[in-house]
């Protein structure tokens, strides 16, 4: 973790020069994961031609690396230079509702780079934050994570446990950030719908939470200006989950992701096998 931490305390301009070692190997020569990613974008995005999909590609490839170089940045990065690389737009719609008391539960799906989005979140929100995540085998990297994202108070709560968490929890207003484009696993309970060309399972979790409790959903828009910078714009999918009607919330997240992904297609997590699960037929 010391020699981490020393790297992290270099430029990024530094680190992306290592990114760019890493986008050569992982695109050229390891090829990572290449099947995965051009399978997925040739089945989201028919309309394109073979050229436009090996640029998408490629980008995928450089947004992933940068992501990397970034993240050990985030170990040590300055708040004050955080929030001049990362813009958060219309971040008061959620603040405004957990001040005045309410949950809030904001859906995210994987895009380029989501730890940039967590952690300015909680340098800016001044609120309680707790997010979801999915524990790792190898505690270098488990504990390398979890310093980063909790640097600015995220409360992080490991998957098993967010059930018993949130229950002892659920009468205080926060915000909770759920990255809500997994793929469900076979216990959960999935809704099908169709999703960049193709029929996908969704877990409804984030539904469920806002219907039971009267929550508020919002979602979080990524955009990339430039190399090192990101916008998180912030759009409300529901403020009366009640009223809502069955897998509304969802449909319109669903939206929202393909929307975000038609604008940046690069910045979406291509190597995720996110559609290896098919539908059985009845």
């Amino acid at each position: 973790m010391f020699i981490i931490k020393l790297i992290s305390r270099l430029p990024l301009s530094v680190l992306y020069i290592l990114s760019d070692f890493l986008y050569f190997l992982a695109c050229h020569v390891l090829q990572y994961r290449k099947e995965v990613i051009v399978t997925n974008l040739r089945h989201a995005f028919p309309e394109k031609s073979e050229k436009e999909i090996q640029r998408i590609k490629k980008d995928f490839y450089r947004n992933f690396t940068d992501s990397i170089a970034e993240t050990v940045k985030f170990l040590t990065i300055p708040r004050e230079e955080l929030l001049e690389r990362v813009k958060l737009v219309n971040y008061e719609i959620i603040r405004e509702r957990v001040e005045a008391g309410k949950l809030v539960i904001g859906v995210c799906p994987h895009f380029f780079n989501w730890e940039a989005h967590l952690l300015a979140g909680t340098a800016t929100w001044s609120i309680p934050v707790e997010t979801v995540y999915q524990k790792v085998n190898e505690a270098f990297f488990e504990n390398l994570m979890y310093q980063i994202r909790s640097r600015f108070g995220c409360d992080l709560v490991e998957r098993g446990n967010f059930q018993r968490n949130f229950i002892k929890k659920r009468n205080e207003p926060r915000l909770i950030v759920l990255a809500a484009d997994q793929r469900p696993t076979h216990s959960d309970i999935r809704y099908w719908r169709s999703f960049m060309n193709q029929e996908t399972a969704f877990f409804e979790g984030a539904e469920k939470i806002a219907k039971r409790f009267d929550s508020s959903v919002i979602f979080g828009f990524t955009t990339k200006p430039k190399r090192g910078h990101y916008t998180f714009t912030y759009q409300l999918i529901s403020d009366a989950p009640h009223d809502a009607t069955e897998h509304c919330i969802t449909d319109r997240f669903v939206e929202l992701t393909e929307e975000n992904i038609r604008q940046e297609p690069a910045l979406y997590l291509w190597s995720h096998n996110r559609w290896k699960e098919k539908r059985e037929k009845s």
